[in-house]
């Protein structure tokens, strides 16, 4: 009986220890700015552009945090149509697109026996793409020239953070959709 109550008391010990020991990643606002390319919700414009990116972490397990997001960016070009019916002259195709979703990331700095003023972590997130588009009135060409892909998307994400210090921390997110960096502002841990 008295190595049952021992082992009960260290084995109560330890998991304590680890509870209280574990780093908390959530309440945690990102703000990013990046360069969307030629995947994902991005990848009919044919060119990167600027996209802005805010998001903000919640934990929920050891490790594991869910961050709901939304992203922004716009996009106009001219182009010079016409043809036998309508003069040629410059037409602008404008798009804004807006995509919300959710990321779950799993950070493995007590695996990589990370320093305190570092975190590595892979994600996924999952999402829609709000989009508006349209063409300047007049324009009679191809308006399907920009194929939308699905509004629907899954980006993988790996990334790391250094902590400048508890309140503070720089971010370098490398997407399969868009890759940011920016800023982390730590809430009360």
């Amino acid at each position: 009986m008295k190595k049952l109550i021992l082992t009960t008391i260290l084995f109560a010990s330890i998991l304590h220890f680890n509870v209280n020991a574990q780093e908390n990643y959530g309440k945690t606002l990102n703000l990013g700015l990046g360069i969307g390319g030629y995947s994902g919700y991005y990848g009919y414009i044919g060119r990167t552009l600027p996209v802005f990116n805010i998001n903000y972490e919640f934990d929920v397990a050891k490790n594991f945090t869910l961050a709901p997001f939304i992203s922004f960016y716009t996009y106009s070009n001219q182009y010079y149509w016409g043809n036998n019916n309508n003069p040629y002259q410059y037409y602008s195709y404008h798009e804004t697109v807006i995509p919300v979703g959710v990321k779950g990331t799993y950070y493995f700095d007590d695996l990589l026996n990370a320093s305190p003023k570092w975190d590595f972590y892979l994600a996924g997130s999952l999402g829609f793409a709000i989009v508006n588009s349209y063409w300047d009135n007049g324009y009679n060409g191809d308006r399907n020239f920009y194929h939308s892909p699905s509004p629907l998307f899954l980006d993988i994400h790996v990334g790391a953070e250094y902590h400048f210090n508890s309140k503070l921390g720089a971010f370098l997110d490398l997407s399969s959709g868009v890759s940011t960096v920016g800023l982390a502002i730590h809430g009360a841990k």
